[in-house]
């Protein structure tokens, strides 16, 4: 299986619906990085998706963005794919 990673903050409706969903498709670890107490990570995050909110996921190498796009990306039937690496 795929490397999950997740850019988050503690107070994050998206974020929360973001680990749900995963956890519902298998997910058993979750690399959160939390850019609210470690602010030079908003900048990395920044840097490489080129978006200033929260979540920005990535399963291994692939940017999937937001909880929309992860939802999107479940529901074309996308997700357990790449999830599965």
């Amino acid at each position: 299986m795929n490397s999950v990673r997740m850019y988050c903050t503690a107070v994050c409706p998206y974020c929360v619906r973001a680990e749900m969903l995963l956890r519902q498709r298998g997910v058993e670890q979750i690399e959160k990085i939390r850019i609210d107490t470690d602010p030079s990570q908003r900048d990395v995050m920044i840097a490489a998706t080129g978006r200033r909110t929260v979540p920005q996921i990535y399963i291994g190498d692939t940017h999937v963005g937001g909880f929309d796009d992860l939802a999107a990306l479940d529901r074309a039937g996308g997700l357990q794919a790449l999830l599965a690496g």
